[in-house]
C-alpha cells in the first residue's frame, strides 16, 4: 500500500495542470508506467480501476497531441503547392 501511495504521488508530480497544453513525452511516459504497473497485477480493484482511468486520460491526451500534429503536417503540405507554416488554430501564417 505504501508502494501505492509513493507511485499516486508521483504521478501527481508528473501530471500537467489543466491550463498547460500536455506534453507528448511525458503522457506516454506517464502511460507507459500505468500500462507496467497493470500488468503485475498487484493493484487492489479499486486501484485497477483509477489507473486505467488515468491510462484513458492520458491515451486521449496522446491521441490529441498526434490528430493535432497529423492536420498541421497537411496543412503544411497542402498549402498552395508551397510548404507554409500557418497557425492551425486561426489559419494566420506564422512568422520566420
Amino acid at each position: 500500500m505504501l508502494a501505492l501511495s509513493f507511485l499516486a504521488a508521483q504521478m501527481t508530480i508528473l501530471m500537467p495542470p489543466k491550463s498547460q497544453t500536455p506534453d507528448f513525452e511525458a503522457s506516454l511516459s506517464e502511460l507507459e508506467m500505468v500500462v507496467n504497473q497493470m500488468e503485475q497485477g498487484e493493484l487492489s480493484l479499486e486501484a485497477s480501476l483509477q489507473a486505467f482511468e488515468q491510462g484513458i486520460r492520458l491515451t486521449r491526451e496522446c491521441q490529441s497531441i498526434l490528430n493535432q500534429a497529423e492536420q498541421k503536417v497537411q496543412v503544411l503540405i497542402e498549402q498552395n503547392g508551397k510548404l507554409e507554416a500557418i497557425n492551425f488554430e486561426t489559419g494566420e501564417p506564422l512568422g520566420d
